[in-house]
Formats: structure tokens, C-alpha cells, sequence
């Protein structure tokens, strides 16, 4: 099982690169940030996902540790393929997912090609724990733990986007303990 790559990009392809180590190139399926930060004829190093199937062996590449162990999650989850599981790494960067996925805000994850409203649903309902239990504690503390699900749903009732809302639930100070202040606080990082 192959699950490192260090070498030169030898080609870029829409959506994959073909690397060159020692003479012998690979293609490696990557998400568009890491896609767009290879520069060919420039070392690379990407760490792997081999995905073998019946009529195919595919590399997929990621930059971190951190995003191969979210894909690995992703692909684990009933009608969540390496591709759409790439899709998804391509929208945020890894601890936005996690956080959206917590959050249970499924317009993040509707938007790749492929995933509709169920399949977010059962990617939410599937992982929420397993990638609470990931998340580092810095994240978990301090503002972005303000960001409960119950401020989140008031925001979006009164018509703000779970981004949005969201991002303003981050910032509130973590010392406010009461829900309507902190309601009240986000609502004056909105405006």
C-alpha cells in the first residue's frame, strides 16, 4: 500500500498531477487547493490515499496529515466516494469542515456535485462524534464553542446564512454565558 510520494510535478492535469519519482510517474488525484498550489517542475511531497477497487487502483494526494485522516472519514460514509470526499476538501480548509460538520450545516457539504441534502444528512449524522473527538481542544474552547447549534439555528431563522452566522458565532467572547447576550453580541458582529 502506497501512502507517501515525494518528487517532482511532472504534469498537471485537470484534477490530478503526474508526479515523477526516480524516473517513474504516478498520477495523484488532488483537490483543487493542493492543485493549485503544484507548480510543474517543482519538488512535491503529498501524502497518499490508495484506493483499489475491481477495475481500478487510484492515488489520491493531500498536503497534510490532517486532510488524508478527514478524506479517510468521508469515504467511510455510505455514498461518499474519493471524489465527491475531494469535492468537500476543496470547499473549506480542514477544520471549517470539521466545524460545519459538527454544526450540522449540510449547505457547506451540498455544495459539491453529487452530494444532496440526504447524503449530508447521513455524512453529519455519521461523523459528528467521530470528528468531535478529532477537533483540538484549542478549537473547542473560547468562541467557536459558542457557536452552539441552538445560536446557530436562531441565527439562520432570522434569515442570516449558516456561514455567516456561523462566523459571527465565533467571534462572541467566550466569557458570555448567557444565550440571549450572546445572541445579542453576534447579531453586532453581523451588522
Amino acid at each position: 500500500m502506497l501512502a507517501f510520494l515525494r518528487g517532482q510535478v511532472l504534469v498537471k492535469r485537470p484534477g490530478s498531477l503526474i508526479i515523477d519519482n526516480n524516473g517513474l510517474g504516478y498520477q495523484v488525484f488532488v483537490g483543487e487547493r493542493f492543485w493549485e498550489a503544484a507548480a510543474s517542475g517543482q519538488p512535491i511531497e503529498t501524502y497518499l490515499y490508495h484506493s483499489v477497487r475491481e477495475d481500478a487502483a487510484d492515488l489520491y494526494g493531500f498536503s497534510s496529515l490532517d486532510e488524508l485522516s478527514l478524506f479517510e472519514l468521508l469515504v467511510s460514509v455510505s455514498g461518499i466516494g474519493p471524489k465527491s470526499a475531494l469535492g468537500i476538501l476543496s470547499l473549506a480548509d480542514v477544520e471549517q469542515i470539521k466545524q460545519a460538520i459538527i454544526l450540522g450545516d449540510e449547505s457547506l457539504l451540498t455544495k459539491v456535485s453529487g452530494i444532496g441534502g440526504k447524503t449530508a444528512q447521513r455524512l453529519i449524522l455519521e461523523l459528528r462524534g467521530k470528528i468531535a473527538g478529532l477537533l483540538p481542544a484549542a478549537s473547542l474552547d473560547g468562541g467557536q464553542a459558542a457557536a452552539s447549534s441552538d445560536d446557530l439555528e436562531a441565527l439562520i431563522a432570522l434569515g442570516y446564512s449558516a456561514p455567516d452566522a456561523r462566523r459571527a458565532l465565533s467571534k462572541v467572547d467566550a466569557s458570555i454565558s448567557d444565550p440571549a447576550q450572546r445572541l445579542k453580541s453576534a447579531l453586532q458582529q453581523l451588522r
